[in-house]
């Protein structure tokens, strides 16, 4: 939560307590969830069934200091380690699959958000398409491009398009009316001009929430999209998982929230400058 600054000083020390408050209780949910792993596991007894947090932690540095080399294409090697090569491999086709995938599902949102005959034409296709989950393509993305950074790239892509094309398209339908006629009325005559200038910038709330979504719902996607072979973070979780590593499969999966915690918090922060306006 986003605390703001104040001079007043009474309302300064009630935010600071408020702060120290769930700062406290996070600690300890964090501590007691921790604790009852730990105990968990040990009453289990079993490391390939449930790995205590210590076994994941070691397992953790072991995986982030173990020396690997990372190909970076056309024949460039550079050397790191195991963890961090996995994860860029797995960024590989993560970043494209979702940049391509929102820039597309944005833009078909927006187009069909406001132009009605586009709308009625292409309502039907998106209606059949859009409950087919994005793994359902993993056929075709072999079939098509192969076991490769591309192939999982489109499976992400799909999942990016479906989240940022509904937020979209709906944040275009619920543009108000009024508005349209004011910037009518004050000269944006054109559906061009219209859309830069009053549009999009009204329906950035809505198109802003479907990327914030979609970087999250990704990542979920990555793993499974590395199911059929592509390298990554998802295939060491399943690689490791089948070996009975779970204490690797386990530190991989914290690797995914480490990295989404990441990008989301650089996320939100841009996300409040852009729609700074709305204050």
């Amino acid at each position: 939560m986003a605390i703001e600054t104040t001079s007043d000083p009474e309302t300064a020390r009630t935010l600071a307590a408020v702060d120290a408050r769930r700062l406290l209780l996070g600690a300890a949910g964090t501590l007691g969830f921790l604790v009852a792993w730990h105990a968990a596991a040990l009453a289990i007894g079993k490391a390939y069934l449930l790995p205590t947090p210590v076994a994941v932690a070691v397992a953790f540095v072991t995986e982030l200091t173990a020396a690997e080399t990372l190909a970076l294409g056309f024949g460039v090697e550079v050397p790191a380690t195991r963890m961090v090569a996995k994860l860029v491999q797995s960024l590989f086709h993560y970043l494209p699959g979702l940049v391509v995938g929102s820039l597309l599902g944005i833009s078909l949102g927006v187009a069909m958000g406001w132009n009605e005959t586009l709308d009625d034409a292409l309502t039907p296709v998106t209606r059949v398409l859009r409950p087919i989950p994005p793994l359902a393509w993993i056929a075709f993305a072999i079939v098509w491009i192969g076991i490769n950074h591309s192939g999982a790239a489109f499976i992400v892509g799909i999942g990016a398009f479906w989240i940022n094309f509904y937020n979209a398209y709906s944040g275009v339908e619920g543009v108000p009316q009024h508005i349209k006629e004011v910037a009518g009325s004050l000269g944006v005559d054109s559906d061009r001009r219209m859309i830069r200038k009053v549009i999009v910038p009204a329906a950035s709330p809505s198109i802003m929430t479907g990327i914030r979504t979609s970087i999250g719902q990704c990542w979920m996607i990555v793993v499974a999209a590395e199911l059929f072979g592509a390298p990554g973070v998802g295939f060491q979780i399943i690689n490791a998982a089948q070996n009975l590593q779970m204490d690797v499969s386990v530190a991989y999966m914290l690797v995914i929230s480490v990295v989404f915690l990441a990008s989301d918090g650089l996320f939100r922060t841009a996300e409040r400058r852009v729609l700074e306006w709305r204050a």
